[in-house]
């Protein structure tokens, strides 16, 4: 089930890659079903907070109309950074699914593990690594892209 939801998120991915966002796709998961989908819009919205998770978790508020999502899922194709992270503690959501390690900002398992941390009243559990290859390539194409864009 992991990987099929990955597969959707990655679907959102590839929609960042196209409007030359960092492709990362995010879905908010109630019960199997998809209730919320988003994808990193930083440069299109000219918003340092639009990343994927707070845009997913944003409509999904909307959709259960309460901004308490526990018993939901986060899958995103990147380890989330600190501020998805907190986002994520606040929001309440039960389950964290990721794809690819964040080498530069990574705040679950990579740099810290914001989510592991006592003194926060929510714990979230974390799948890492699902479809590790497939959400890491789309970063390595896309940043390859933007290099060869500037030279």
């Amino acid at each position: 089930m992991s990987e099929k939801l990955m597969r959707e998120a990655l679907i959102e991915a590839k929609k960042a890659f196209l409007e030359g966002e960092v492709p990362v796709g995010a879905l908010v998961v109630k019960d199997g079903n998809i209730i919320a989908k988003a994808y990193n819009k930083v440069e299109s919205l000219k918003d340092p907070t639009a990343h994927a998770e707070i845009l997913a978790l944003r409509e999904a508020g909307i959709i259960l109309n309460t901004p308490n999502l526990s018993g939901c899922e986060l899958v995103v194709t990147l380890e989330p950074c600190a501020m998805c992270a907190g986002a994520l503690i606040v929001a309440k959501i039960t389950t964290l699914i990721f794809g690819a390690m964040n080498k530069n900002f990574g705040a679950v398992n990579t740099h810290t593990s914001l989510l592991d941390l006592d003194s926060f009243n929510h714990k979230v559990k974390v799948i890492p690594s699902v479809l590790e290859e497939e959400t890491s390539q789309i970063l390595s194409d896309f940043f390859e892209k933007m290099r060869n864009k500037n030279l």
